[in-house]
């Protein structure tokens, strides 16, 4: 006689990591990740919000309108859920930074102000190093005459941003799309950060 089996029990159980970036209005990054990386086609990415982070304290459940002020100190962010056993940290770091202009200070295209800074926020001690390793790498072979001037932070308390922020751009494909938000370089590759 046959007993049930799960086989969940035979498969592999990976957990998955967030990685959040700041590069600018928050509806272009996430449109050039879920370009690259749409989770249907199982590219690593689970799952992506946009939203705010890397405030102040005090600055807590903010609105699209108030951390347009600049007075909350928030970024306008893109919080990726992904599996670390199909896509490595060090790939979406190096796409974040071939996506953007990390060398303008809180500026992305026509807009400007601290909430569209370059931040790689992290999520734990081994992200800041390939964070840190990624970054030095871009700098020498993509940034040579033009200083990375990316914030690397500790990822602190996260807020999505309201309802109709998310997907955007695929709601609203001729919405405004920031021009830095492209592929800066042609063919991406994992920068061996060992």
């Amino acid at each position: 006689m046959s007993q049930a089996v799960d086989p969940s029990h035979f498969r592999a159980r990976t957990a998955s990591e967030f990685a959040t970036f700041a590069a600018g209005c928050f509806w272009g990054v996430q449109h050039v990740f879920l370009e690259e990386y749409p989770p249907s086609q199982n590219k690593g990415i689970l799952k992506t919000s946009v939203g705010y982070t890397g405030g102040l304290e005090s600055a807590q459940n903010p609105t699209y309108k108030e951390v347009c002020t600049g007075t909350t100190n928030h970024a306008e962010a893109l919080r990726i859920e992904f599996d670390p056993s199909t896509i490595q940290y060090g790939e979406l770091v190096e796409f974040f930074y071939c996506t953007h202009d990390p060398t303008s200070l809180n500026k992305q295209g026509r807009n400007t102000g601290t909430q569209y800074r370059s931040t790689i926020f992290t999520h734990s001690p081994e992200q800041r190093k390939i964070a840190e390793d990624v970054t030095r790498k871009v700098q020498e072979e993509h940034f040579k005459n033009e200083t990375i001037v990316t914030q690397i932070e500790e990822a602190g308390p996260w807020y999505d941003a309201e309802e109709y922020h998310q997907l955007y751009l695929f709601k609203e494909p001729s919405g405004y799309h920031c021009p830095t938000h492209r592929k800066h370089w042609e063919k991406h590759r994992v920068i061996n950060t060992a």
